[in-house]
């Protein structure tokens, strides 16, 4: 079923004759009706401005400082600050991923849990790692209870997962100063065949440290193999390195319209509705030049009638609703969609994006489909910082609700999309991880990239907690929550764990994968 996008994306409701609002206040969010559409359909969801407005409609302006201001049933509990490090020292640990099926379930090998995660030396600056990044994994035995584990999760780094110089092969030019490796996912196959597919990035930078070209980002796919015995699990392959996707300035924007684009995070899934095809989400930007592409009235997706309504650049009149800001544009993140050509999963192309952002935030990073009870949901993370002017949210997982994989998206938790946020007070600056504001909550930076696990068990790791006076930069996986998940409705569990968190890096399979419990033999050498 094919929608005209001119025709369905985002159309603003009739004009109200009795306008009644939600929030005084505060504009009242867009209606969605969480529709489905076939997938390749020309129909994008849009989280707008009015629906991204309900987080400060939210906030508690009476907040004192070092206070939460959001509500506590769509905040993380706090972490505190003696928090252990999983890897015992060797490697900065953050962005991080399960070993799953392509219905999203997480598998033990041969009594082994698996996790893929960003890795980088710990000697160098924490801030210093995204240039640095590498895949590592991770092990440890499976069905042991939690409250046998060691506080750390008990976690063994198993070393990285490419061959040294494997990712960085797929460049026509090589002349980069840094060749990176970011977010993706690993999908375990017959046997004991890996498929990875991740973030391949290439800076080309002079000796200062300036950019002399953008950086280039790519979506690639890697085979592998994962091997076990009674003490641990090992990887061989991944050489073979295959370049699925780059940004094509129609759909997705490219580096050369925009220097700092973002185009990473592959997912990839099976959709039942639609099965023998295999899907991708990832971040994205709208194309067009950076600066051009303007902020449209589908965008801000007010009531016409709303007296808390923004008007785009250009179109306000004296006495008239406001204009947003006119550099609001340079936010124009979305989620993207891609479906495999081929079984092998080397071949794919663009889908129009399943959800865009532009005007709210510039991020939409490590998304994801999450289906439960017959609905499909899209998580999502995002920065305060990567809010447009006129928006304002705290860090941490976003989520939309739909009845299929591209879905008249509906935000949920009172329309707003916030699903689990880090503690937050909207009353005051944030600052930044290196130097948080002095009157934020502590926790604001305490965990980000969080991964929607079965069961609703939601991982990230630790970023930063406390204020500029006392805080600890982290590096390491946070402790496991748990979020209850009804329709549009995602709220914290606070009976999981000890008041709603639970133990450090508590990252469970739900399934075993079917090969023989046989160990296997170890190389030689």
């Amino acid at each position: 079923m094919l929608i005209a996008g001119t025709l369905a994306i985002g159309a603003l409701p009739a004009q109200a004759a009795d306008f009644v609002p939600v929030n005084p206040g505060f504009p009242n969010p867009t209606p969605h009706s969480q529709q489905a559409y076939e997938p390749d359909a020309d129909y994008t969801s849009r989280w707008t401005r009015a629906d991204a407005r309900q987080l400060k409609a939210m906030s508690d302006p009476s907040a004192a400082p070092r206070e939460n201001s959001m509500p506590e049933e769509y905040t993380m509990p706090t972490i505190p600050q003696s928090f252990p490090d999983m890897s015992g020292g060797q490697v900065w640990v953050w962005d991080t991923w399960t070993l799953t099926n392509g219905q999203a379930d997480q598998l033990s090998f041969k009594g082994w849990e698996v996790i893929f995660s960003l890795v980088a030396d710990r000697n160098l600056g924490f801030d210093e790692r995204h240039t640095y990044a590498k895949l590592g994994f991770f092990f440890r035995k499976a069905d042991i209870p939690t409250e046998q584990r060691p506080e750390d999760g008990g976690w063994t780094y198993g070393g990285l997962v490419f061959p040294e110089g494997a990712s960085g092969a797929i460049y026509e030019d090589q002349s980069f100063s840094h060749q990176t490796e970011w977010s993706g996912s690993t999908r375990i196959f017959a046997g004991n065949k890996l498929r990875t597919f991740y973030t391949a990035v290439a800076f080309y930078r002079d000796a200062a440290g300036q950019d002399v070209k953008p950086a280039d980002p790519r979506i690639v796919q890697t085979e592998g193999r994962i091997f076990a015995d009674d003490t641990g699990v090992w990887l061989t392959g991944f050489r073979d390195q295959h370049e699925l996707l780059v940004p094509d300035g129609t759909l997705y924007q490219t580096k050369d319209q925009n220097s700092s684009v973002n185009f990473r995070d592959p997912f990839t899934f099976e959709d039942p509705a639609h099965p023998g095809k295999t899907f991708m989400v990832f971040e994205g930007n709208t194309a067009g030049e950076r600066e051009a592409v303007e902020c449209t009235a589908e965008d801000l997706g007010y009531d016409p009638a709303d007296p808390q309504r923004e008007v785009p650049v250009g179109e306000g009149v004296p006495g008239g609703p406001p204009e947003i800001a006119s550099d609001a544009n340079l936010r124009m993140g979305n989620v993207g969609l891609a479906v495999a050509d081929n079984k092998a999963l080397t071949q794919w192309h663009f889908l129009p994006p399943i959800l865009s952002a532009n005007c709210v935030t510039d991020q939409t990073e490590r998304p994801q489909i999450y289906q439960k009870d017959g609905k499909y949901y899209i998580f999502t993370i995002s920065h305060r910082s990567t809010f447009a002017p006129g928006i304002d949210g705290p860090e941490g997982v976003y989520g939309f609700v739909g009845d299929g994989v591209r879905s008249d998206f509906q935000p949920v938790n009172r329309g707003s999309g916030l699903a689990l946020g880090s503690p937050s007070n909207l009353n005051y600056a944030a600052g930044f991880p290196f130097a948080p504001d002095f009157n934020q909550h502590p926790g604001q930076f305490q965990a980000y990239s969080h991964y929607v696990m079965p069961d609703g068990l939601v991982q990230s790791f630790i970023d930063s907690i406390g204020t500029s006076d006392d805080f600890r930069r982290g590096g390491t996986l946070s402790p496991t929550v748990r979020v209850n998940i009804t329709g549009a409705d995602v709220l914290v569990d606070r009976s999981y764990g000890t008041d709603g968190l639970g133990e450090y890096a508590d990252i469970p399979a739900n399934q075993v994968a079917d090969v023989p419990a046989t160990p296997d033999p170890r190389p030689i050498g």
